[in-house]
């Protein structure tokens, strides 16, 4: 069962725009370094040149991801996401590297900046709309869950930092007239965008190998545990993959053996409508239902039982540890 709410197919619209913006921020750069003769103006628009690249990957895969299910991709095509964001966060260390190298460049062998108040007026203009575009994409991605759009707006943030270090040293060069200070600052930004995109490629390799999300699983078994129903003897070997912005979750349901076909199905949608109605996401859900054994006695509510066959000992507090074990044949101490 998939429970539609739509995720946000108007992302990729927005990340269009993104890319277009990003060419012209490009093409704003090379002129300020045209004007400047600065290494870390120069450095500035290289790293410029990643993210348009990276924008029209992360349009490519919005693309690939908003398309339905067929049957090649019978799990739809979101994991793309997973992929592009990883070379996004590649292309970012490779900006970063370029920015080291230009530096050290640059200390080694010196250059001398000129007409440094063009450069700082037009670059300071690129990281103003550059920030406010960051902050814009990463806020979307977290609202609708989607990796590229916030991906895409660490980058433009972090590409905002090394902007505004660039701008901070052409100004302390012509107050200073101290020409290693230009290359020092760029150093020490692109030392910091690398950071930036390892961090972007440890998120998208967990979501690739489907690393176990701790915090949603706490999540869902709190309220799962809030709004049990005796019947809903356990719940167990819960696995949860994210697809895109929305979710693949599998799970193990224990109910009274007695109860016949239709009944069962009944609490597993009930099941079904409570995390749909408890989280903002599209999921699709595939549960297996368990028959209760003479060990599930130990941890069943249902007293009046009329096939009880052990003494109730304790009920099972469903946690993110619980809820994910493999199976449960006794009460846990």
């Amino acid at each position: 069962m998939a429970e539609n709410k739509n995720p946000s197919l108007n992302n990729f619209t927005f990340q269009r725009n993104v890319a277009i913006i990003g060419i012209i921020f490009f093409l704003a750069k090379l002129l300020a370094w045209h004007f400047t003769n600065s290494d870390a103006v120069f450095s500035d628009a290289m790293e410029s040149i990643v993210n348009i690249i990276a924008a029209f990957m992360g349009l490519y895969s919005l693309y690939l991801a908003a398309k339905p299910k067929d049957f090649d991709h019978p799990y739809g095509h979101g994991k793309v996401e997973f992929i592009t964001s990883g070379v996004e966060g590649a292309l970012i260390i490779f900006a970063g590297v370029i920015i080291i190298v230009q530096s050290v460049d640059s200390l080694l062998h010196g250059n001398i900046p000129k007409q440094l108040d063009w450069g700082i007026w037009i670059v300071a203009a690129t990281a103003v709309v550059n920030y406010l575009m960051g902050h814009i994409s990463h806020q979307k991605g977290i609202r609708e869950n989607s990796l590229v759009l916030q991906s895409s707006g660490k980058h433009l943030k972090s590409d905002t930092v090394t902007t505004l270090g660039v701008v901070i040293s052409l100004v302390l060069v012509q107050l200073t007239k101290l020409y290693w200070i230009d290359a020092v600052v760029a150093l020490l930004f692109g030392s910091y965008i690398m950071f930036v995109g390892y961090k972007i490629i440890r998120k998208s390799l967990s979501g690739i190998m489907d690393e176990a999300d701790l915090g949603m699983l706490e999540n869902l078994s709190k309220f799962l545990n809030e709004n049990r129903e005796r019947q809903w003897i356990d719940i167990h070997n819960m696995r949860i993959q994210q697809h895109g912005s929305g979710l693949h979750i599998d799970a193990h349901l224990t109910l009274p053996w007695y109860y016949e076909l239709r009944k069962a199905h009944k609490e597993m949608e009930d099941v079904y409508k409570l995390i749909a109605n408890n989280t903002d996401r599209t999921i699709e859900f595939n549960f297996h239902l368990d028959d209760c054994k003479s060990f599930s006695c130990e941890i069943c509510e249902l007293y009046e039982c009329p096939v009880r066959q052990n003494t109730f000992v304790k009920k099972v507090e469903w946690n993110k540890k619980t809820i994910a074990q493999v199976d449960k044949h006794s009460v846990e101490d």
